[in-house]
This record gives C-alpha cells, sequence and structure tokens, in this order.
C-alpha cells in the first residue's frame, strides 16, 4: 500500500505569506496533478501554530533567523507565520485540499517546535500520522510541499526511521534557503540516509 503526503502548503509558506518560499506556488500545480494518481491513501499536514509561540522572534525580542534554545533543542526564530485559525494558516484556494483523506496538525506545543510531520523536534508527542498510515498498511510513502531543508527533510527522515520505503518528489518541493546551498544539503542528507528522490514524471505506483 502507499499513500501521498503533502506538507505544508499553506498560504504563509507561498509568495506574499508571512514566511514566504521562494517559489512555493509553484509546486501547486505539479501537487495537483499528484492528488489525481491512484495512491491508496492522501494525507496532508498544517502548521498550526498558537498565537504566542515560543518559535516567533517577536517574542523574544531577536531577528528572525537567530538560534536560540527551546528545551534544550536549537530553535531557529522564525516570523510570526501558520497562526491556528488565520488566513495564513489555511490551504490556498488553488489546492486541491478536498482530496484529503485527513490532516494532520503540527507545531501545536507552544513550547517546541515541529518540522516533522510525525513528531515534535524532541521526539517527545507524536501527531498520530505513524499510526494512521501503518493501520491503513502503508508501506510507501510519497511526500511533496514545503519546505525542503526543513519540513520535508524531517518528515522524510523520521519516515524512513519508522520503517516506510520513502520517496520524495523534487520538482513539488521548493527550500527556504536560509543559508546558500541547505536545499542542496538537504536532498544529499536524505539520499545518505537511503531517501530516493524522484521527478513527478518518475512515479509508478504500478509496483
Amino acid at each position: 500500500m502507499n499513500a501521498l503526503l503533502i506538507v505544508d502548503v499553506q498560504n504563509d509558506f507561498l509568495p506574499g505569506g508571512a514566511l514566504a518560499v521562494k517559489e512555493g506556488d509553484q509546486i501547486i500545480p505539479f501537487v495537483n496533478q499528484l492528488i489525481q494518481l491512484p495512491f491508496n491513501t492522501i494525507v496532508a499536514t498544517q502548521d498550526w501554530h498558537p498565537h504566542d509561540h515560543l518559535s516567533f522572534a517577536v517574542y523574544h525580542h531577536k531577528p528572525v533567523g537567530e538560534h536560540i534554545k527551546l528545551l534544550g533543542i536549537d530553535q531557529i526564530l522564525w516570523p510570526v507565520h501558520c497562526v491556528q485559525g488565520t488566513r495564513g494558516a489555511c490551504f490556498p484556494d488553488s489546492l486541491a485540499s478536498h482530496s484529503f483523506m485527513r490532516i494532520f496538525y503540527k507545531g501545536t506545543d507552544r513550547s517546541i517546535d515541529s518540522y516533522s510531520a510525525f513528531f515534535d523536534n524532541g521526539h517527545c508527542k507524536s501527531t498520530g500520522l505513524e499510526t494512521y498510515l501503518k493501520e491503513r498498511g502503508v508501506q510507501k510513502l510519497y511526500i511533496a510541499g514545503l519546505a525542503t531543508d526543513y519540513c520535508i527533510k524531517y518528515t522524510a527522515l523520521d519516515a524512513k526511521n519508522l520503517g516506510f520505503q520513502v520517496y520524495v518528489i523534487a520538482d513539488a518541493c521548493r527550500a527556504v534557503n536560509l543559508r546558500q546551498g541547505d536545499e542542496e544539503m538537504a536532498f544529499r542528507e536524505m539520499h545518505d540516509a537511503g531517501i530516493r528522490m524522484l521527478k513527478f514524471s518518475e512515479i509508478n505506483l504500478s509496483h
């Protein structure tokens, strides 16, 4: 059994959003085409922060991009984004989100961030995604969305460690690239972990 996981394709991560990923909107046509493929399961995540999340730079009166420690874990400070119930946290109208069988929320605990779709950054709490996929017999997990160097990378690495066969659809992802080369480093790290990078045109669900 296979599954498609769409990670954080939300208004705040698109051009004009609070934490815009360059060309983030360009993946939406790919994602909508992916949704039309005969995946057994299609799920998505939403970054879903409380308004006072401790990863927000403004809360600490520090600049975006600075590092602090949250619960002993290195944390990059971000602009306020994907606050629960706001338009920025919503899926864009152009995304075929009506096809999602279930949505998993992450980053809901104000005291710790959550890049991965499976766990918070300290691996203290699960989102329930692992249980959901395994109950449905999923073995192969295909991942697309935003952003390559954070939520895609950590989701893919966790999925691999949990025993899934993991495929990242590279042309249906985009990176934040806080530092030049972050995207390439993320792809290299995932590849080295045994995760396969595919283009949309290379997907074959028949085997």
